[in-house]
């Protein structure tokens, strides 16, 4: 169901996508984004829109689903073929092994899950994958020294998303009946809080109005 906090959360994880699709198209650089993390994210979305062609729940739905799609394996694309691109991505420093989070978080599907059938796991997995796909980005932030103002506003525009999904949670809870969903609620807490930090260093610098920069 749509009200304001999902729809925020939308469109703020969507401002999240075209400030990096901004950065990497415009300025033709990926300088502190991680290509671990933009690979993990298009599992995550496609694993969760299986259903695109056969579930149609509305067209608002069906495009969001594929902006998110075709955008994160389109900044895949970017990072490892295009040919300016390519040069400013830090791979010296990207070199948190990611898939050894795929595999954990596929098991945790198969064993707790809200249904058995095979959809079902894939949304589930790729709900525990999204919570901590952000991880090789945060360590990549902690390492290098060169955090834009485009990479900061990427990083924060996705935790903000998420943080008003839980707002969306909170409020169905009281408004819908019989409105419970664990996984769900467990695995978007777990996500934002993994923001905790770099949200707390993201305001002190926007408030002292210093370059930001996370401690290593």
């Amino acid at each position: 169901m749509m009200n304001i906090f999902r729809f925020s959360g939308d469109m703020t994880h969507l401002m999240s996508v075209l400030v990096l699709l901004l950065k990497i198209h415009t300025i033709k650089s990926c300088a502190g984004i991680s290509l671990k993390t933009q690979e993990l994210y298009a599992l995550v979305f496609l694993a969760r829109y299986l259903d695109i062609v056969t579930n149609f729940i509305s067209l608002y739905n069906t495009i969001m689903k594929l902006i998110f799609l075709g955008s994160s394996f389109m900044i895949v694309w970017y990072i490892r073929r295009h040919r300016i691109v390519r040069r400013s991505y830090d791979k010296e420093h990207d070199t948190f092994r990611h898939l050894f989070l795929v595999l954990p978080c596929f098991i945790l599907a198969l064993l707790i899950n809200e249904r058995s059938a095979f959809k079902e796991i894939m949304w589930t997995f790729s709900l525990y994958l999204e919570a901590v796909a952000i991880l090789p980005q945060l360590v990549l932030l902690q390492r290098t020294k060169n955090i834009d103002n485009l990479t900061g506003q990427y990083v924060f525009f996705l935790g903000a998303y998420r943080a008003l999904y839980i707002c969306n949670w909170i409020y169905r809870y009281f408004t819908e009946p019989h409105y419970v969903h664990w996984i769900t609620w467990i695995s978007g807490l777990v996500q934002t809080l993994l923001y905790a930090d770099f949200f707390y260093y993201y305001f002190n610098s926007w408030k002292n109005n210093v370059k930001l920069q996370l401690p290593a």
